[in-house]
């Protein structure tokens, strides 16, 4: 099912955490897209990543400002191409904002995830949740102990729980309703290993059919490959 009612399942602050290459910048995007024009509650989108100078949400500012998604994060707010690691004092006003729904685009990896300690004071367990997107794809997080692995290194540099996973399992326009399942089934393991829940489970609208997704439990979401380059399109 994909409808409003899984954001119910998160709280005011979501944190987007994800391997490179698991989609995490995609899954942002697409979140916030799917919850533009929400009548009654403002919705802002962080881009925390500094570190990967590929698929960052602020590519799409004009998009989703235009869909009334708030974009923060990049002190060079219209060079997008600037690939210097700095990062804009405003990026703050969402996250004081009690009024408004953040989705928080973190960087690739430990490493990437690391800004988010330069913000922990607004990361409280009662309006934050932490989400670690999975690709059964990518060699990394292809097995139970790689995803495991992965959560504890975000964890141990961040200083967070992850809360929630998301089953983003994907190789862009090559993806098959198959691999998802397998994604899925990896995902329900470690979940059942660690007491991690699992948010969701996220598929290409324009390449699988969701009706091909049937005994996949929980919320399905559409991903609109936002990011998608434009070299894809020809292929």
């Amino acid at each position: 099912m994909t409808d409003m009612r899984l954001f119910g399942c998160v709280k005011r602050k979501i944190i987007v955490t994800g391997h490179y290459g698991s989609g995490k910048t995609e899954f942002s995007v697409s979140l916030a897209m799917l919850h533009a024009g929400h009548v009654g509650e403002k919705l802002a989108l962080v881009d925390l990543d500094i570190v990967n100078p590929y698929f960052r949400a602020r590519e799409r500012r004009e998009m989703l400002e235009a869909a009334g998604v708030k974009l923060y994060g990049d002190h060079f707010d219209t060079a997008i191409t600037a690939e210097i690691p700095a990062l804009g004092a405003n990026v703050r006003i969402p996250l004081e904002d009690s009024s408004c729904r953040v989705i928080i685009d973190a960087g690739g990896n430990d490493a990437g995830a690391l800004v988010l300690n330069q913000f922990t004071k607004y990361f409280t367990d009662d309006d934050t949740t932490v989400l670690a997107v999975v690709n059964a794809c990518r060699p990394d997080t292809a097995d139970v102990q790689g995803v495991l692995a992965h959560i504890a290194s975000i964890e141990s540099a961040t200083g967070l729980k992850i809360t929630q996973l998301v089953n983003n399992t994907h190789l862009l326009t090559e993806t098959t309703a198959q691999m998802i399942h397998r994604g899925f089934e990896l995902c329900t393991q470690v979940c059942n290993q660690t007491g991690i829940e699992l948010l969701c489970s996220c598929y290409p609208k324009n390449t699988v059919d969701p009706m091909e997704l049937s005994g996949i439990s929980g919320f399905l979401v559409p991903m609109g490959l936002y990011m998608q380059t434009s070299w894809l399109d020809n292929r």
